[in-house]
C-alpha cells in the first residue's frame, strides 16, 4: 500500500480540497480578527488553530502531489503546478505566525495602537498572499489536469 493513496486513489486530489477551503477561510478569519475586536473575541483560538491545521496540511498535500507527479512523469504543466505549490508553504507559515502572535498579543499583552496596526497589516498581507497562492496553484493544477 502506498502512503499517498487511499483505496487505490492518489491522496493529493483528495486532500487538496481541504487546503483550498481552509486557506481562504483562515485568511478571512485572521484579517477580520485583526481589524474587528468583536470578531477576535468570538473566534478566540479558532484562528490560530485553523492556521496551524493549514500549516500542517500544506506539506502533506505537497508530498502527496510529488508522489502523484512521479507517477505522471515530467509534464511541463505538472512541473509548473508543483513549483507554484512549493511557494504556498511560506505564505501559510507567515499566516500561522501572525495568527499566533495576534492571539498571544491580544490575550496576554496590552497592545498599543502601533502594534495593532502592524498586526493588522501583517494579517491582511499574509492572508491575501496565501489566498492568492492557493488560486494560482489551483489554476495551474486545473490546467495540468484538464489541459489548456
Amino acid at each position: 500500500m502506498d502512503l499517498f493513496e487511499i483505496a487505490g486513489l492518489p491522496l493529493h486530489p483528495l486532500i487538496v480540497h481541504a487546503v483550498v477551503v481552509l486557506v481562504p477561510l483562515t485568511a478571512l478569519a485572521l484579517a477580520l480578527s485583526a481589524l474587528l475586536p468583536s470578531v477576535r473575541r468570538r473566534l478566540g483560538m479558532a484562528t490560530p488553530i485553523a492556521a496551524l491545521l493549514v500549516l500542517a496540511l500544506v506539506p502533506v498535500t505537497m508530498l502527496a502531489g510529488e508522489a502523484l507527479a512521479q507517477q505522471v512523469g515530467p509534464v511541463p504543466a505538472v512541473i509548473r503546478h508543483a513549483e507554484l505549490g512549493r511557494m504556498l508553504w511560506p505564505w501559510t507559515a507567515a499566516m500561522f505566525l501572525v495568527a499566533a502572535i495576534q492571539w498571544c498579543w491580544f490575550r496576554f499583552g496590552a497592545p498599543r495602537r502601533a502594534a495593532r496596526i502592524v498586526i493588522a497589516v501583517l494579517a491582511v498581507v499574509s492572508g491575501a498572499g496565501s489566498t492568492i497562492m492557493v488560486v494560482l496553484v489551483g489554476e495551474a493544477g486545473a490546467r495540468a489536469v484538464w489541459g489548456g
